[in-house]
């Protein structure tokens, strides 16, 4: 019996043992496990992700027309200003010292210069007419034979005499009087006093936000010379410089997100405005704006955004995984295919490419296996499927 029982112990140990081998060699057939993805078709957005810096459309440089020198200034940077508030103050002795000989001359021109002029006129017409007169008087006795020539030659040199004065008077008068041209010229040169005096006052020309200040009471300021910039308000915009090999789907018009560094919670919405025209061969980049599509008040000039610009959407797609793609060229790559258990190298044309999924456009199908390591073309294998990724394509 104990013999018997030892038959049967290694009888079935040899079963078990031959099953095992088998199982081992099946297995050894099918060749190794690898990982994989079974293409599936989902809604995919192509997006171009990179950082950026908060720029301004408009940045107005504030300067004085005239030289003097800085008595008081009443912003400084950060400072938000609108349309003709004051900002910087000059010493003004000078041009009120010229704007008060301006008022005076025209005020003696109102009430002495005029008056005597509008007399002296007056006086030289009765002189003229007296002579006039006397011409008259004279001519008649010298009709009557009562008179020489000489007396009557001389009254007519007194006649021409005080006509000529007499014209000279009315010029003056004319030229003297309310809204002539003496008068025009004071006021003249009254607005001009006053215009001096307005440019000690440097005002606001926009509304927005100082940026800088290069000026401090007491010193010399000259034409052409930037003593602050201003921020218009409402021009910000983010300047993207993209790396040259992202620009191929980038286009005008395109929606993007924009996210603050200092401030991830709150995104904002954006499109591209502008594409440089050249690339910046040092760095190889391209400067790409984008205008923003609401307001931004919180945001700073030369600030550090992420930017994420929509470049394609696709409601249906073919999608695979990039660590999936071989040998890839631009829209072209290659796959391996496990087809029933065996690895078969798969020219692929691409659609929509992103960092974690690409659309198929050609060479796969839905449902189709591929292979997410490396294995030879004819090569048994049994794929282990993972899931696919959810990158910020998807």
């Amino acid at each position: 019996m104990p013999a018997a029982k030892s038959i049967r112990r290694a009888f079935v140990l040899l079963i078990v043992l031959l099953l095992i081998a088998g199982w081992l060699g099946w297995r050894q057939l099918q060749g190794p496990e690898l990982p994989g993805y079974r293409l599936e078709t989902r809604p995919l957005v192509q997006r171009v992700v990179a950082s950026g810096e908060v720029d301004t459309q408009s940045l107005v440089q504030i300067g004085s027309e005239i030289t003097g020198v800085a008595a008081e200034r009443h912003v400084r940077e950060g400072d938000a200003v609108k349309a003709g508030d004051l900002l910087l103050e000059l010493r003004d002795d000078e041009q009120r010292a010229r704007l008060r000989e301006a008022e005076a001359a025209l005020q003696q021109l109102i009430d002495s210069t005029r008056p005597q002029a509008e007399a002296s006129a007056r006086e030289t017409q009765h002189n003229f007419e007296q002579a006039s007169r006397e011409l008259k008087r004279r001519q008649v006795l010298f009709d009557r034979k009562l008179l020489a020539s000489e007396p009557l030659e001389q009254a007519r040199r007194a006649e021409l005499t005080a006509r000529a004065v007499r014209d000279r008077a009315r010029f003056a008068a004319a030229a003297l009087a309310a809204g002539g041209s003496e008068e025009q010229v004071q006021r003249q040169r009254l607005e001009a006093a006053r215009a001096a005096l307005a440019k000690t006052r440097i005002q606001a020309q926009v509304e927005g936000i100082v940026q800088t200040r290069d000026v401090e009471p007491g010193d010399l300021v000259q034409p052409g010379r930037t003593l602050l910039t201003i921020a218009r308000s409402g021009s910000s915009e983010i300047l993207l410089p993209l790396d040259e090999k992202n620009l191929a789907p980038v286009e005008l018009g395109q929606a993007a997100k924009v996210v603050a560094d200092a401030y991830p919670e709150r995104v904002l919405q954006a499109r591209v405005s502008f594409i440089a025209p050249s690339v910046d061969t040092t760095r190889g980049t391209i400067d790409v704006h984008l205008d923003l599509q609401g307001p931004a008040d919180f945001l700073r000039q030369g600030m550090t955004v992420s930017v994420n610009i929509e470049t394609g959407r696709r409601e249906q797609a073919l999608v695979l995984p990039n660590d999936a793609l071989l040998a890839r060229n631009g829209t072209r790559a290659q796959v391996l295919r496990v087809n029933a258990g065996v690895v078969e190298r798969v020219d692929v044309r691409l659609g929509l490419l992103g960092t974690a999924l690409s659309e198929v456009v050609e060479g796969l199908t839905a449902g189709d296996l591929v292979l997410a390591g490396d294995a030879e073309a004819g090569q048994r294998v049994r794929v282990r499927e993972q899931p696919m990724p959810r990158g910020i394509q998807d």
